[in-house]
């Protein structure tokens, strides 16, 4: 049987269980399972924060539910977390050792300083930005941390939520105009002590799920190419113009509106407050959006990944995909060897107009590593192979990178690679646009050369001679099947750049 662990969050707003398995490295984890509950305990705590009987009963309900659940998947592992209500409540201890006695889960409450921990703690892990600011509002608290070089420098845990906020300021079901002022005039004198997040011009990485929705909100007003949410990237305008459709709204309107919960729509907009206040006073450079947070960082502690490499991360992203769609390793590792000698010869000819970074080194090497999925789906797929990869989430790569790398690893032809590129024209520059393409007709030309699956191939060297380029080719056996198929495919960089490509091989001694 495969290996689960599960994490139960017990929050202000919501009781969450995730369930993930263990994919073949151990390391990695797969979401199996979600299941959220709209508690709000923290309406069940009285003026002395004492949490009441129907409060806690509620938390041993959902939870004897989710151990059914626990049952059903035979999950090995169990991590049960509680944050601000239950951190804040005056009775406890009473409440862990009742959990305890009435359903067998330990839980651990966590102070305001692992709760802000834990989600630096995910977002280094899952975003690659080395400064930033990060955000985890919940219910009842909201953690900032800032982190400078990938290191924590500063934390802070703040007396208020989305729904205490809500609670505290807000009369009926949504809040008046006048109810945001005083809620923007709170948060003010909460943060201003705080020196540190004053004029940073840093992103501002949010987490949690106001934040999700304020993302979902925006990506369904802009009719946002994608699907997914993390690392979504927003300007402080952006947050404007959500708040501005969602002001003048009823509660009703606002369940209505496509990527709000109906659960969150009467707290969204003290969130969207504490957000757009944040973002103005630390001139926030970008408001990134971050689908892992405290959950995550709770299991990035449990299997000691501490600040590992981003690059590290995209490789064991990119090493699940091929082993999801059964990439040979050894195949995929001789065309990565011989795409990066091809990639060379042509990064070194003068007067092509494209300077290669060692970013579009490693971008090629990604792309080429999972160059054989077409072959997995079909002979001819160009276009599964690009919603594939530009719909899948890739922890470590932003939409832009990951669109480049599904450009990249779905290369078939120019035309192709318009027709892909269309919903994104945007985002690249002229320039940026020939590099992919490039970068996809070396894979597509390097494939060629290895088209019998001998790994013939010893040596590439390119010269230019004005129009022409002269491939000089060493191969250790029969090379007849490679050149037919080269000559079919080095049109792709013929016509991108303008130069006929002349191949000339010659077979050495082995």
């Amino acid at each position: 049987m495969k290996e689960r662990v599960a994490i139960i969050d017990i929050g202000s707003n919501t009781i969450r269980l995730v369930i993930y398995e263990k994919l073949i490295n151990g390391r990695q984890l797969k979401e199996i399972e979600n299941i959220k509950v709209s508690s709000r305990l923290r309406m069940y705590l009285d003026d002395k924060l004492f949490l009441k009987d129907e409060g806690i009963s509620l938390l041993i309900e959902t939870l004897q539910n989710f151990k059914m659940m626990l049952d059903l998947y035979g999950v090995s592992e169990i991590f049960c977390v509680a944050t601000a209500t239950v951190r804040q409540a005056s009775n406890k201890k009473d409440i862990v050792q009742i959990i305890q006695e009435r359903t067998g889960f330990t839980i651990t409450v966590l102070t305001d300083y692992e709760e802000a921990y834990l989600g630096y703690l995910a977002v280094s892990n899952s975003i690659n930005i080395h400064e930033a600011i990060t955000i985890d509002m919940g219910g009842g608290s909201t953690e900032l941390t800032y982190f400078r070089n990938k290191k924590l420098v500063h934390y802070v845990s703040l007396p208020f939520g989305a729904l205490s906020l809500k609670l505290q300021f807000v009369k009926d079901d949504i809040p008046t105009i006048e109810e945001l002022q005083k809620i923007r005039n709170y948060v003010l004198a909460q943060i201003e002590k705080l020196t540190w997040v004053f004029n940073k011009h840093v992103p501002i990485i949010a987490m949690g799920g106001s934040a999700r929705n304020v993302a979902k909100l925006h990506q369904s007003i802009i009719q946002y190419p994608l699907a997914d949410i993390h690392h979504y990237e927003m300007k402080l305008s952006d947050i404007h113009d959500v708040k501005e459709l969602l002001t003048p709204l009823s509660l009703l309107g606002i369940q209505d509106v496509e990527g709000i919960s109906k659960d969150r729509a009467d707290i969204i907009l003290p969130a969207i407050e504490f957000f757009e206040v944040l973002c103005h006073v630390s001139k926030a450079t970008q408001f990134i959006v971050s689908n892992k947070g405290l959950r995550e960082g709770v299991l990035y502690q449990r299997l000691n990944r501490n600040q590992q490499e981003i690059t590290g991360l995209i490789d064991s992203e990119i090493h699940e995909l091929m082993h999801d769609y059964y990439i040979d390793p050894i195949k995929s590792k001789q065309f990565i060897h011989l795409a990066t000698m091809f990639f060379e010869q042509v990064k070194g000819i003068n007067g092509i107009g494209i300077v290669f970074s060692d970013h579009d080194r490693d971008l090629l090497k990604q792309g080429a590593s999972i160059f054989h999925l077409g072959k997995y789906l079909y002979e001819e797929s160009g276009p599964y192979v690009f919603h594939l990869i530009a719909n899948r989430p890739i922890v470590g790569l932003s939409h832009r990178e990951r669109i480049k790398l599904a450009l990249v690893a779905s290369f078939k032809s120019r035309g192709a690679f318009r027709q892909h590129i269309e919903p994104f024209k945007d985002w690249y520059t002229k320039e940026e646009r020939k590099k992919i393409c490039l970068l996809g007709a070396i894979l597509k030309v390097s494939r060629s050369l290895n088209s019998t699956g001998r790994n013939i191939v010893r040596d590439i060297n390119i010269t230019s001679q004005g129009n022409s380029w002269v491939m000089n080719i060493q191969t250790q056996n029969n090379y007849a099947p490679e050149k037919y198929q080269l000559e079919k495919q080095k049109k792709h960089i013929e016509k991108l750049l303008k130069i006929t490509l002349i191949p000339h091989f010659q077979m050495i001694e082995s």
